[in-house]
């Protein structure tokens, strides 16, 4: 039963993501929509595949105060005894939506084959090591007394600083604040709220 909620929390998550791009898609000037959902689904597509392949195992194995080892890199010595491979996935879920959260801060302003080229990277030397700060057993987050539940400090904090940091290196708008943008598509924004506000249930729930 615990297997069963996991994957169908797993599931919710992901589900999220494709609310995202909806979301932000909504909000964007028509011109700029395919790229903003383009940019949510390569989160899906490629953060998976870093954490399966290393981030996992950064994040979550390793005696190290700051950073985890490559026991569990590429999948190996996952215990399929125990939950660890429903665990495995649920996080794989976070770790997709995290980026998706920074494409709304670059709406209008980030080529997609600069996005591209960012999340990985960003998913690799940001995302993995601020969670296992915050949720290894040995991070320093964690063992100065830090409290993370369903990723408060590792997704949103850490998602909103990354979205500051970039909308700084890239600048205004073109435009703004003379030349207004008003959202494209409401139905869009209304759509998202709602399968973000479904997916909520599985991001907090299976995260208890």
């Amino acid at each position: 039963g615990t297997t069963a909620w996991l994957l169908v929390s797993s599931a919710m998550v992901l589900f999220m993501t494709p609310g995202l791009a909806f979301f932000y898609g909504g909000m964007d000037r028509s011109r700029n929509v395919l790229n903003m959902l383009m940019m949510n689904f390569w989160c899906l597509l490629v953060v998976p595949l870093v954490w399966a392949l290393v981030g996992y195992s950064l994040a979550f194995s390793g005696s190290n105060r700051f950073a985890g080892d490559l026991d569990k890199a590429f999948m190996r010595n996952l215990d399929f005894s125990t939950l660890e491979p429903a665990v495995f996935i649920f996080l794989a879920t976070f770790a997709a939506i995290t980026p998706g959260l920074i494409s709304g801060a670059v709406a209008d302003r980030m080529k997609f084959s600069a996005w591209a080229i960012f999340v990985p990277l960003w998913s690799l030397l940001v995302y993995v090591p601020v969670t296992y700060w915050v949720f290894s057993a040995n991070g320093w987050f964690l063992t100065r007394g830090s409290l993370d539940f369903a990723g408060g400090t590792a997704i949103h904090v850490n998602a909103g600083i990354a979205a500051l940091a970039v909308v700084l290196v890239l600048g205004k708008r073109n435009g703004w604040p003379t030349k207004l943008s008003p959202p494209h598509s409401m139905p869009f924004v209304m759509l998202g709220t709602g399968i973000l506000w479904f997916g909520w249930f599985g991001f907090n729930a299976g995260s208890a």
